[in-house]
């Protein structure tokens, strides 16, 4: 695949040194399924640059870059970072089913940021954790814990009309038009808001543990707040050692609206469970909350930005996802599959492996690209349409054990197999939940696209990318 003599073609063909240490190409950006041209071996398959990983072009748009490694590449090994990218979708399958062969998920991929948790572990001491985190995060364990959670979207939409305005809303009285960005009105607040009710937060130290949540994201990937991150994480641990200690004495409890007491809160349930005997550490459960603040946190927060973008792109959609309530399901997997915030997941493997003719030596870094996979041809059709009507996605309940169903293949936005993401469940509720909510407060709702931003033609909409967006400004009625 990628011998001396296809880099010396490339290098020839893009006109840089034999070496990747030459300085890096500005490749230009392209349309939206379009992929720089880098050239052909001498078989005539396009090449791959590595280079283009680390470029604006690919973080805007990769799925051309991912049907060429899927199509010709299916292992594509780069020298430049030295790991391994596996793209097609049942041979990343394989691999998260693979509990010996790809049991270890690199130590660090949260940049210490979330600590020493259940994702980095494999194992029994895995298997320990997913044992006690999962029957708090799936079923009617978690559902009658989101008691609260269509209070705190009501209460956030209540904001939009206070005097002070908080939400920073524009309203036009004379043409009966408000218009708020989506992030800064809901989307940023209410799954963290939500995730602190779950755990059991109190209430005085939730803008904290929001601060708190904000500073671990920003700080993940290594970026230049990862040591305002690593701080937040400590002073998260410290703080939570205390109420640990509390809690495990004097448990509190989620109410219904009437006062009434459903059950332990999580940080509760946690503090008083017990595994052959021991109970969970501080640190556990301490690693638990990152894990359940990045899953049902960050991860929703771009979930109901991109569904939102989506949606109202596609108004045909939006029209009978308001007409059929069932349909938001349909809608967030389908969001998650065209358009998901997460783009894979890394692995080791135990011992050398060949793919596709590639050899892997053991411990090799590989990245399971989750977002190619939701892309791969070969499970579904016009990969590249938002289409919640599509007829090749199974959109029923997350399941760990499988990823084909009633003949339909699931997203792989979670991942699947025994590391499938532990904030999965809470993140479909969060995300359908608020969206419906939300779409009780929207009147003929619309996309401002002079305040939006836009794409290399100045015209049109910037495609999503990888990740999520960071703005989504609307137009709606204002209500009576």
């Amino acid at each position: 695949m990628a011998s001396t003599s296809i880099h010396n073609a490339m290098s020839e063909t893009l006109g840089l040194d034999k070496t990747y240490g030459g300085a890096q190409r500005k490749f230009p950006y392209m349309p939206v399924g379009e992929a720089t041209d880098m050239g052909f071996d001498e078989n005539g398959i396009p090449l791959i640059d590595p280079r283009i990983f680390d470029s604006g072009e690919f973080g805007r748009n990769p799925y051309p870059y991912y049907k060429i490694m899927r199509d010709h590449y299916p292992v594509f090994h780069d020298e430049l970072h030295n790991c391994y990218f596996v793209t097609r979708y049942e041979d990343i399958t394989k691999c998260y089913f693979d509990e010996i062969g790809f049991n270890t998920i690199p130590k660090g991929s949260s940049s210490g940021v979330l600590g020493n948790t259940q994702l980095e572990l494999s194992g029994i001491e895995h298997r320990r954790r997913r044992n006690i985190y999962g029957r708090h995060l799936v079923g009617a364990a978690l559902t009658k814990r989101l008691h609260a959670l269509d209070a705190i979207a009501k209460e956030l939409i209540s904001e939009w009309w206070l005097p002070e305005n908080p939400k920073e809303i524009k309203i036009d009285e004379d043409k009966g038009i408000a218009t708020l960005e989506l992030g800064k009105a809901f989307a940023n607040e209410f799954p963290i808001s939500v995730v602190a009710e779950v755990l059991g937060i109190p209430q005085e130290a939730r803008q904290q543990f929001t601060w708190w949540y904000d500073a671990m994201m920003s700080g993940l990937g290594g970026s230049e707040t990862h040591h305002e991150g690593l701080e937040a994480r400590q002073d998260l641990e410290d703080y939570v050692e205390d109420l640990v200690e509390d809690k495990r004495g004097n448990p509190t409890y989620l109410h219904d609206e009437q006062g009434n007491q459903i059950c332990m809160d999580i940080i509760s349930e946690l503090c008083n469970s017990e595994i052959d005997g021991d109970v969970m550490s501080t640190e556990e459960i301490t690693s638990f909350i990152a894990l359940v603040v990045g899953g049902g946190g960050e991860t929703t927060r771009g979930a109901i930005m991109n569904l939102w973008y989506l949606l109202l792109q596609h108004k045909d959609q939006y029209h009978a996802v308001q007409t059929n309530a069932d349909l938001w399901d349909t809608a967030f997997h389908e969001m998650l599959r065209h358009s998901t915030s997460i783009g894979g997941q890394p692995r080791h493997n135990t011992s050398e492996i060949v793919m596709h003719g590639i050899t892997i030596p053991a411990g090799s870094l590989i990245h399971m690209v989750d977002v190619s996979a939701n892309h791969d041809e070969r499970v579904f059709s016009n990969p590249e349409e938002f289409n919640i009507f599509r007829e090749d996605l199974y959109s029923g309940k997350i399941l760990r054990s499988g990823h084909d169903k009633e003949g339909k293949c699931s997203h792989m936005a979670f991942g699947v197999g025994p590391h499938l993401c532990p904030g999965a469940w809470i993140s479909h509720q969060e995300t359908v939940i608020g969206s419906r909510i939300l779409e009780t407060a929207f009147k003929n709702v619309s996309i401002n696209y002079d305040l939006m931003p836009k794409d290399i033609d100045r015209v049109s909409l910037a495609p999503i990318g990888l990740g999520s967006i960071r703005e989504l400004w609307l137009d709606f009625e204002i209500p009576n």
